[in-house]
C-alpha cells in the first residue's frame, strides 16, 4: 500500500465516476473525518462537564470563573477554524486530517493534568481550556476537505452527515464525562482527559492510512481570497452565528446552566440531551435544504428556536424543570436543523456564481474549480465566524447570573437576536429570491 494517498483525477460530477469509483473512495474519506472529527468536538466540549466537578476536586472558584472556562475553549476554536481550512489546501487532506487528530493530545494532557492538583492556579486552568480550542479547528478542515470529495446534488447529505458525526462529539462527552470521572469511590477529574489519548492515537493510524488528498484541492490563495470580497460569505457568516453559534454555545453552557437554575437536583446528567438531538438534526437539515431551499429551512429554524427560548422562560418562572429542558431540546433540534441549512447554503450559492459565469462564456472546468475554492474557503471563514456565537452565549449567561441572580435576561436577549437573524435571512434569501440553497448543478447550467 503507498503511503502517499494522493489522487491525481477526481471528478464527482460525471456520473460514471461517481458510480464506478467516486462514492466509494468518498464514503471512505467520509467515514474517517467524522472519526476524527467526532474526537475534535470531545475535546471542545470537555470542559464543559469538567467544571461541574472541579469545586468537589478542592477549586474554589466563583461562578464567573467556571463560565470563563466553559466560554473559552470556543473562542479559541473559533479563532483556529480559519487556519484549519486553508490548511487542507496546503498540506492535503488526508495529511492535515493526521496532525490535526495528533494535536488534540495537548489539551486532553493538559487538562489532565491540570485539574489532578487543586492548588493549580487559575491562569493555568485557563491556558489549558484555551489548549481545547484546538479540537474546534477540526470541524473547517474536515467540512471544507470533505465538500471536495462529493458531487453538488449530494453536498448537503455528505456535509449533514459529516458535521452530525462531529457534533455528537458534544453529547458523547457529557454522557460519558460523569461516568469516567467518577470511576471508583472518588472524583478523579484527570480521567476526563486521559480517556480519550488511546482513541485520538487510533484515529491518526486510521487516518493515514484511508484517506486520501486530493491533488484538485490545491493552495490557490487568489482564488480562495475572492470568497473574502463576496458579500454572501459574511451574511451566511452572520447566519451561522445564530444557527452553528447558537448549538455550540448552549451545548457549551448547558450543563452548567442547569446547574445554577435548578441547583437542588442532579438534572444536570441530562445535559447530553440537548447535543444529542441537535446533532441528529443537524443532517435532516441538509436534506431540507436539498429538497425545500436553505434559506427556507433556516427561516423556519429561527422561528422555532425563538419558540425554544420561550418555552424556556415559562420552564423558568413555573420552576418546571421538565418545561425547561423540553424546551431547550426543540431549541437544539432547530439549531442543528439550521446548521445543516446554512451550510449547504454556500456551496449552492457559489454554484450560482458559477451558473452565472457561464452564461458569460467562461470556461466550465475553470468555474467549477473555482466555485469549489471560494465555497470551501467561505465555509472556513463562515465556521470560524459562527463559532463565536459559542462564546457569546456561555459569557452572556455568565453577565446575566452576575447581575441578575438568573438566566432570564440573557435568554431575552438571545430571543431578540434571533429576530434579527431571521429578518438578515428573510431579506437577504427570501424577500426576492435572489439566491435559493437548491441551486442547479453546474451541468444543468450548460444545458
Amino acid at each position: 500500500m503507498s503511503l502517499r494517498r494522493t489522487i491525481e483525477h477526481w471528478e464527482p460530477e460525471d456520473e460514471g465516476f461517481w458510480r464506478s469509483t467516486g462514492r466509494r473512495v468518498a464514503t471512505r474519506n467520509l467515514v474517517n473525518s467524522i472519526f476524527v472529527e467526532h474526537l475534535g468536538f470531545t475535546v471542545w466540549l470537555l470542559w464543559s462537564m469538567v467544571v461541574l466537578y472541579l469545586p468537589a476536586a478542592g477549586f474554589e472558584l466563583t461562578v464567573d470563573q467556571l463560565f470563563w472556562l466553559v466560554a473559552v475553549p470556543n473562542l479559541c476554536g473559533a479563532a483556529m477554524r480559519l487556519p484549519y481550512t486553508f490548511a487542507v489546501a496546503l498540506f492535503g487532506g488526508r495529511n492535515w486530517t493526521v496532525v490535526s487528530a495528533l494535536l488534540l493530545l495537548i489539551p486532553t494532557g493538559l487538562l489532565a493534568w491540570c485539574v489532578s492538583d487543586p492548588s493549580t492556579p487559575y491562569w493555568l486552568l485557563l491556558t489549558a481550556a484555551a489548549t481545547a480550542g484546538l479540537g474546534g479547528g477540526n470541524f473547517a478542515s474536515s467540512m471544507a476537505n470533505i465538500s471536495y470529495f462529493y458531487p453538488e446534488r449530494s453536498k448537503g447529505a455528505a456535509l449533514g452527515v459529516n458535521a452530525a458525526g462531529g457534533n455528537l462529539g458534544v453529547a458523547v462527552v457529557q454522557l460519558l464525562v460523569p461516568v469516567v470521572v467518577t470511576v471508583g469511590a472518588g472524583t478523579v477529574a484527570a480521567n476526563a482527559g486521559l480517556v480519550w489519548m488511546p482513541l485520538i492515537l487510533l484515529s491518526a493510524v486510521l487516518s493515514f492510512f484511508l484517506m486520501d488528498n486530493l491533488t484538485v484541492v490545491k493552495a490557490d490563495f487568489v482564488s480562495q481570497g475572492r470568497a473574502f470580497k463576496r458579500l454572501h460569505t459574511w451574511v451566511m457568516s452572520f447566519l451561522y452565528i445564530g444557527t452553528f453559534g447558537s448549538f455550540i454555545g448552549f451545548s457549551a453552557a448547558f450543563p452548567l446552566v442547569i446547574n445554577r437554575a435548578f441547583p437542588d437536583s442532579k438534572a444536570s446528567y441530562f445535559a447530553f440531551l440537548g447535543a444529542l438531538v441537535g446533532s441528529l438534526a443537524r443532517p435532516l437539515g441538509g436534506r431540507l435544504a436539498d429538497r425545500l431551499g436553505g434559506a427556507r429551512v433556516t427561516g423556519w429554524s429561527f422561528a422555532v428556536m425563538a419558540l425554544g427560548v420561550c418555552g424556556a422562560l415559562a420552564g423558568l418562572e413555573r420552576g418546571s424543570f421538565g418545561l425547561f429542558l423540553g424546551s431547550f431540546l426543540v431549541l437544539f433540534v432547530a439549531s442543528g436543523a439550521g446548521n445543516g441549512s446554512t451550510y449547504r447554503m454556500i456551496p449552492a450559492i457559489f454554484t450560482t456564481r458559477a451558473r452565472k459565469e457561464l452564461s458569460e462564456g467562461a470556461d466550465p472546468a475553470a468555474a467549477l474549480t473555482r466555485a469549489k475554492r471560494e465555497s470551501a474557503a467561505a465555509i472556513g471563514i463562515a465556521s470560524s465566524i459562527g463559532a463565536f456565537g459559542g462564546f457569546l452565549i456561555p459569557r452572556g449567561f455568565a453577565v446575566s447570573l452576575s447581575e441578575t441572580g438568573t438566566i432570564t435576561t440573557a435568554l431575552y436577549l438571545f430571543l431578540a437576536a434571533y429576530g434579527v437573524f431571521a429578518a438578515a435571512n428573510w431579506w437577504f434569501y427570501l424577500r426576492r429570491r435572489v439566491l435559493t440553497a437548491r441551486a442547479p448543478s453546474l451541468a444543468a447550467a450548460r444545458v
